[in-house]
């Protein structure tokens, strides 16, 4: 299982909207990078849902439930969507200036590429954060 890190602006795809859809398609995705890292994801991996501009936290995890294919929203063959499915809320946000404070974090790709709206997490990370979100 791999880890990740996906972004929403929350007035485009809240996580409101994600709990109440249960399952949706992700998509809309046109940076390289991030569109690789969607080629690699695999049913089953985790993702945090990471709110961006406000908010700027993770406030959640999704599976992915179905790997990459043709983005629905495109016709361009470039691009390509995953399908993820409702995991669980946070009990509390896990903010950015957090993230950014605590050990282990610092080489983290929302760190260190914060435009990305696709990346990897590592085991440790997501351990790190999951720590960070139960205390």
């Amino acid at each position: 299982m791999n880890y990740w890190l996906i972004k929403s602006d929350p007035e485009t795809y809240g996580w409101d909207e994600m709990k109440e859809d249960q399952e949706t398609f992700w998509d809309g995705v046109r940076n390289y990078q991030a569109r690789n890292f969607m080629k690699l994801m695999e049913i089953g991996d985790i993702c945090l849902f990471y709110l961006s501009n406000k908010e700027k936290a993770i406030c959640g995890e999704v599976v992915i439930s179905k790997s990459f294919y043709q983005d629905p929203t495109t016709d361009d063959d470039k691009w390509v969507a995953v399908d993820v499915k409702f995991k669980r809320t946070y009990q509390k946000l896990i903010y950015l200036k957090d993230i950014k404070e605590t050990e282990g974090l610092e080489q983290m790709h929302l760190v260190k590429n914060s435009r990305l709206s696709v990346s990897p997490v590592t085991p440790s990370e997501y351990k790190i954060i999951s720590n960070l979100e139960a205390s």
